[in-house]
């Protein structure tokens, strides 16, 4: 196999479209021939960062994100080569754990990409594991759910969507799919933090453009009632399962845009909702053990727990993805009100279809607004890797 390159700076902006088609097409065909797709990028105008090489794993699970990346790269100007890299690692190979041990990534050195090509095989496996559908149908705005009701009421809402290969998996996954990856998946991750972590860690491999969170909470205000609606601006993590990766000291906020999004359909909607601080949990039964947390739910001033949504914006501020939350007060433990088998049966009944209607909803305004990615300026560090987050502008609306 040979490298193939394409100078940008040379080519007319019409033949861009062409050439990246090529350069992606030279990255599927080094990994159908066992190796490692390896991207080099140069950029004249970069002082500190000129060329950077990076490799990759199963580049068509991602392609369309290497096509926007390199659509912005060509604009600007870089010169991109794609050849084969090293030979492919099997997932057994005794080598694997090390390659994919995260603890060892270099901070001080720009990437060009966030992950690993042993680490994106590897989350790939996973997922097609969890969710028995493949990465290829994962669309680019994914939402998270821990209810089957909510799965019925988004593939009622979006007939034709693909499901999982066979009954019983874990976390099984559903895809609206449109052209480019735009369309929604949902995934029922079940109930608890490290679900939430678990897909949270090999979703990120993909790059979507948002994740969220919907979900159920208990409402920890007198003026709430059952079915208002939560939108979390942050997060007091008790979840724990992050804790040794992401020091508790690092604040977790959810993406301003997309808060702003979904107050705008929640006032449009005329709903009753609040904003605020969302405490999320690993242990289901907190209130039976109140005198352990009543202190730090007064001092933080929540207004919710939940057992997934910090998890899940933690997860997203690690690998640079933009998430929110919308959670739906089902019962409130400290207000007499707990929740009891028929109350939780009609409050589902009632509200589980206009919570995925909000949700989708707002995709498809993210998808009209932001198709270059959300956003998220407040997701950069010091060792941000080239294909990465944007601070681009809003697309305007169509018209009508």
């Amino acid at each position: 196999m040979r490298t193939l390159s394409a100078d940008f700076s040379a080519t007319p902006d019409r033949q861009h479209g062409a050439e990246i088609q090529r350069l992606c097409d030279a990255m599927e065909a080094a990994d159908e021939a066992g190796r490692y797709p390896q991207l080099t990028v140069e950029r004249p105008w970069s002082v500190h960062n000129p060329v950077l090489e990076g490799e990759f794993a199963s580049p068509r699970a991602i392609r369309w994100y290497l096509e926007r990346e390199l659509s912005r790269l060509a604009a600007s100007g870089a010169r991109i080569s794609v050849g084969p890299g090293r030979e492919a690692l099997g997932l057994r190979d005794p080598g694997l754990a090390a390659a994919v041990d995260e603890s060892r990534w270099d901070l001080r050195r720009k990437k060009l990409f966030l992950f690993a090509p042993e680490r994106m095989a590897l989350s790939i496996d996973r997922l097609q594991h969890y969710t028995g559908t493949r990465a290829e149908s994962f669309q680019r705005y994914v939402l998270l759910t821990n209810y089957s009701w909510h799965v019925e009421e988004f593939r009622a809402a979006l007939p034709g969507c693909a499901g999982p290969d066979s009954d019983g998996r874990q976390m099984p996954a559903w895809h609206h799919m449109l052209p480019g990856r735009s369309g929604v998946t949902m995934v029922n991750i079940g109930v608890g933090p490290s679900n939430a972590k678990t897909i949270t860690d090999h979703l990120a491999v993909l790059r979507p453009d948002l994740v969220l969170m919907i979900g159920h909470c208990a409402g920890l205000r007198n003026h709430q009632e059952t079915g208002d609606l939560v939108l979390a601006t942050a997060y007091v993590r008790d979840d724990r399962v992050l804790d040794d990766i992401l020091p508790l000291s690092v604040p977790v906020v959810s993406n301003h845009t997309l808060n702003t999004l979904l107050l705008g359909e929640l006032t449009a909607r005329r709903l009753r909702s609040r904003m605020g601080i969302v405490y999320t949990t690993a242990n289901r039964n907190w209130e039976l053990h109140l005198a352990l947390v009543e202190d730090r739910l007064r001092q933080s001033r929540a207004l919710a727990v939940d057992m997934e949504s910090a998890t899940v914006a933690a997860n997203g501020f690690r690998y640079r993805i933009p998430t929110a939350t919308l959670l739906a007060v089902s019962d409130k433990p400290l207000h007499a009100q707990p929740k009891l088998s028929a109350d939780a049966q009609d409050f589902y009944a009632g509200s589980r279809r206009q919570h995925v209607e909000i949700a989708i909803s707002v995709t498809e305004k993210v998808r009209q607004l932001y198709p270059g990615g959300l956003p998220a300026a407040d997701l950069r560090s010091a060792d941000e890797p080239l294909l990465g987050t944007t601070d681009a502008e809003p697309t305007r609306a169509p018209a009508g």
